[in-house]
């Protein structure tokens, strides 16, 4: 039977919005009903999954990583001045886990590569270790959305990534595909629940999605859509509550 594939990068990322703005209608407006935070859970794997497949396929890994990391710094200014909390926002623990991403790719290059200088082999490998503790650290001493364990969820979901990478392994090769990466997500839905309760599981929901996403982005570039979106619902939101 073949397996049906029909949901573009651009609609996963529709239904991780809509899921969003649900979960939040509910943090911000009906903290009451559980419901709105079971449909939210879908969100952050869809989110995580999404970040990971641009960080395969971005032309540009500096840009992405300003672009975005510029968006959660401003939210945060913002966000402070508004309640005067230090909370980091998922823009940021999704900033983390692109700059650890891309060190992963980095280190996975030399260490597959046949002419890499043995200095390379060393010092990058390093270099992304100290960096995944050092995010460890920032996430202990702040608090960030998901936590240390939601910069780790894009990271291990990149892990079968071959794209640009020469000699890979044929085992690597023919795990990087997106269905290949479904047994990742539900082993990041277990660590979630273990990390955060048991309303994680809720998570195994986004799976169906998952299955049916066909690995291409889609007609439109809605990337500048989804950075806005995720600002302007919860001053929305945040803006309805007062007024209430």
């Amino acid at each position: 039977m073949r397996h049906i594939q029909c949901l573009s990068g651009n609609t996963v990322k529709l239904i991780a919005a809509i899921t969003m703005l649900i979960d939040h209608i509910g943090v911000v407006l009906y903290p009451h009903i559980t419901l709105f935070r079971i449909i939210g859970r879908i969100s952050f794997p869809l989110f995580a999954f999404m970040l990971a497949e641009g960080a395969r396929y971005t032309k540009s890994r500096g840009r992405h990583i300003l672009l975005l990391g510029g968006l959660a710094l401003l939210c945060q200014v913002v966000f402070y001045i508004v309640s005067g909390l230090l909370i980091m926002s998922i823009l940021v623990t999704f900033t983390i886990s692109l700059a650890l991403i891309y060190l992963m790719e980095a280190a996975k290059r030399v260490l597959l590569s046949q002419n890499a200088r043995r200095r390379d082999r060393i010092l990058l490998p390093l270099f992304f270790l100290i960096a995944t503790f050092a995010a460890w650290l920032f996430c202990y001493f702040f608090t960030v959305d998901y936590g240390f364990v939601g910069c780790m969820v894009p990271l291990i979901l990149s892990l079968p990534n071959t794209r640009g990478i020469e000699n890979a392994p044929p085992t690597l090769v023919r795990l990087d595909t997106p269905l290949a990466r479904i047994p990742l997500v539900c082993l990041c839905i277990l660590i979630a629940a273990l990390e955060f309760g048991s309303l994680q599981l809720f998570s195994a929901l986004s799976l169906p999605f998952l299955l049916l996403y066909s690995g291409k982005r889609g007609r439109w570039r809605m990337k500048y859509f989804f950075y806005i979106f995720y600002p302007l619902h919860l001053v929305l939101l945040y803006g309805i509550a007062l007024f209430l």
